[in-house]
């Protein structure tokens, strides 16, 4: 079933409230749920630096971890974040490899953070304090694993380009075809999960010269089944349902922000959500709003 939530900040002064806006509309999807949960922050970047996302053990000492790096590492739970200058990320990520095999990159980017871990949305939220983050756009999701194993590998978002991630709700019958065609092109995936298919089909797509809404208008046409896709760049915010949009969804813009939920519930909380434009996004139609625009 899972629950999808996003919130694009249009007005800077809702940026400080974002983290505690998306964890209430996290919290309202919990049922849809309640296995794990996942979200990606675009907060503030340093000129030069990418963000690594590191996700460890329960217990890992990232204080040690940065240390032995020479670099801040801020820990949130049994993530962290260490901010690295762009010319060493490739001799981190080696550092890394050597001196924590066990601790896993989940994503990257100028401006980009992701946690992600099982148990309660709600929970979840609280244990990386996301109602403490600023931004100016995130995404969100509660998962039901009626296929899989639950696991944080499973657990929603997925990044597999700079600053770029994906949530989705629904199911893909081509992910394993186009998982070959992937990896055949350079790709790495970590899990087996189709949704992350998903976000390396984007990533190929942007690579190769697309914008987000050329990548998704290309989407409908290579991935096959029903979904409803929510993704999150550097600059933007964009959605997408599949041409049959059997997966509930529902928007609201005002002045001040762009909303996406799974139920109108999960946006009944919002500032000014009485007099927000609310609709429906229609099927196979993309949405998209950047903020470089």
């Amino acid at each position: 079933m899972c629950g999808i939530v996003g919130l694009f900040i249009k007005d800077p002064k809702l940026e400080p409230q974002l983290g505690a806006l998306l964890a209430g509309m996290l919290d309202v999807m919990c049922d849809r749920g309640p296995d794990s949960a996942g979200f990606a922050v675009y907060g503030n970047g340093a000129k030069g630096a990418v963000k690594l996302t590191l996700r460890g053990p329960a217990g890992t000492d990232f204080a040690a971890l940065g240390a032995a790096l020479g670099l801040p590492v801020v820990p949130r739970d049994t993530h962290a974040v260490v901010s690295v200058p762009a010319e060493r990320e490739a001799a981190v990520r080696a550092q890394l490899a050597t001196l924590a095999p066990q601790v896993a990159v989940i994503s990257s980017g100028s401006r980009m953070e992701l946690y992600k871990e099982v148990g309660l949305p709600a929970d979840v939220a609280r244990r990386f304090k996301l109602a403490e983050m600023a931004g100016t756009h995130a995404i969100g999701h509660t998962r039901m694993a009626t296929e899989s194993a639950v696991t944080t590998d499973g657990a929603h978002p997925f990044s597999t380009g700079p600053d770029q991630c994906l949530v989705h709700n629904g199911s893909l019958s081509n992910h394993a075809g186009v998982r070959r065609e992937l990896e055949r092109e350079g790709l790495r995936l970590a899990t087996q999960n189709d949704s992350e298919v998903a976000a390396a089909y984007l990533t190929h797509r942007m690579r190769a010269g697309d914008s987000l809404g050329a990548a998704l208008e290309h989407s409908l046409a290579d991935l096959d089944g029903f979904y409803t896709f929510v993704v999150g760049t550097e600059s933007g915010f964009g959605v997408l349902r599949d041409p049959i949009a059997c997966k509930p969804a529902v928007m609201a813009e005002t002045e001040g922000y762009v909303a996406f939920g799974s139920e109108y519930r999960a946006l009944v909380d919002l500032p000014g959500i009485n007099t927000a434009r609310v609709w429906e996004p229609e099927p196979a139609r993309v949405y998209f709003w950047d903020r470089a625009a």
